[in-house]
């Protein structure tokens, strides 16, 4: 019998407002980028093993992770454009969903060829999830914490790479195989996937969002945002600004110095004579670096805002102190020294991430909402383009003479894809016509 004072349950009553909900969206971008480096680092900790079991050389390897960047660069511009087309709840679960497949399956390859195949169709499942997690970032928050929401996706590379070895190594030494890692590390995005699809709408359509919170995100935008660009966007007409060439060189050359760390830093650490063991312990300084480097940049260029400051200036003001910075690295390739070399490449890496934050808010930063996912994905076909060369380069080099001349280069480069933001990437001197570039 039902108690005619119980409040029954209504399926059509609206459910009560998420408080702060722009900040769980974000934690959801966090959680995607984490799963998405533990599937990506899964194979470069497993290296040392696989090395030894195939018998490849650092130049074979090379053209795995060369497989992995060419579908990677490939997808970057082309995904950033199919969500910007979808949009980020439809484009996110459908990339998702297939990298999380390849990542799963990579547990049956045979051999060189079929890791080259299964990298290939990783790069292109993993490429869009940075525009589409900058688009998220340019629909939910105000100019002021943008570069906060941007830090704390972006750090999920870094987390995600810390996590990788420990959860890749505890499962082999557990099973004691390669191949069961790739499957138990493949579906945690199948998880992410379910939480997503609960969770996430644009601002303007979402049920759970409550008017002030939306308000708040509203009127802290540049005015330009509230207004659609006059035509259709397109990449020959974005292609047109130089802002967007900045973007896409200056990424060029800073992003190849994130992946010698990724792909490489525990091949590097077991060339200098380190065992296996400390150079897996080893392998997570690094990237505890670029966490805290993440949130760091962010927050000196948010504290500027609040005071005053331009966007342009305050992200330029972080990137003239940090890429110069980098250059700290270069005694680390004439030391043998194991804890000394590690902390240089942590603070490197911290100096690094400060300034990838800077660079993955501009697209957010300088283009209308309709065009970030297009500008980013822009910026990061030219990361990926870097990339290739690079890593063609480091097996190369690493084979025929050492890691020396690599780390040398890889603290110099960041300085000049500095020197590239702060010339090209600035405001216009007239508003933009087109309504594309906006005010910052």
């Amino acid at each position: 019998m039902v108690n005619p004072t119980q409040p029954s349950f209504d399926p059509a009553r609206p459910r009560p407002p998420i408080r702060r909900l722009r900040w769980w969206i974000a934690g959801l971008l966090f959680a995607s980028t984490i799963i998405n480096y533990i599937d990506r680092q899964t194979l470069s900790v497993l290296a040392p093993i696989l090395l030894v079991e195939y018998h490849w050389t650092n130049t074979d390897f090379a053209t795995i992770l060369i497989a992995f960047r060419i579908a990677y660069t490939l997808m970057q511009g082309g995904g950033g454009r199919l969500i910007d087309r979808l949009g980020a709840r439809r484009g996110l679960s459908l990339t998702v969903t297939f990298y999380s497949c390849v990542a799963s399956l990579t547990a049956f390859a045979q051999g060189l060829a079929s890791f080259r195949f299964f990298r290939f169709l990783l790069g292109a499942g993993e490429g869009p999830n940075w525009p589409g997690a900058t688009k998220v970032a340019s629909e939910w928050f105000p100019d002021k914490e943008r570069a906060w929401a941007v830090a704390m996706f972006d750090s999920g590379s870094s987390i995600g790479g810390a996590i990788a070895p420990f959860l890749a190594w505890y499962a082999y030494k557990m099973i004691g195989s390669w191949r069961p890692v790739f499957l138990v590390t493949g579906s945690l995005g199948f998880l992410w996937i379910l939480a997503w699809r609960w969770l996430y709408r644009p601002p303007e359509q979402h049920p759970r969002l409550a008017p002030e919170e939306l308000e708040y995100i509203r009127r802290g935008r540049t005015p330009e945002v509230q207004v659609a660009p006059r035509a259709g966007i397109t990449w020959r007409k974005l292609l047109r600004y130089r802002q967007t060439w900045g973007i896409i060189c200056g990424r060029f050359l800073l992003d190849p110095y994130w992946f010698l760390i990724a792909d490489w830093f525990a091949l590097y650490l077991r060339s200098r004579g380190f065992r296996l063991e400390q150079s897996i312990l080893g392998f997570w300084v690094p990237f505890l670096g670029a966490d805290l480097g993440n949130f760091f940049g962010a927050g000196l260029s948010s504290y500027w805002i609040k005071r005053g400051w331009s966007v342009g200036r305050s992200r330029r003001t972080v990137l003239l102190i940090f890429g110069p910075s980098m250059l700290v690295l270069i005694p680390a390739a004439f030391t043998s020294h194991y804890l000394t070399l590690v902390l240089l490449f942590g603070y490197a890496t911290f100096a690094y991430a400060a300034c990838s934050t800077m660079f993955l808010s501009l697209p957010s930063d300088v283009f209308h909402p309709d065009a970030v996912a297009s500008v980013s994905g822009l910026g990061g076909t030219g990361a990926g383009i870097g990339t290739l060369i690079s890593t063609y380069l480091i097996g190369r080099i690493s084979d025929r003479f050492s890691f020396q001349p690599i780390v040398i280069a890889g603290s110099i480069i960041p300085c000049l894809a500095t020197a590239i933001f702060v010339l090209m990437v600035r405001a216009r001197k007239t508003p933009d016509p087109e309504g594309i570039v906006l005010t910052f």
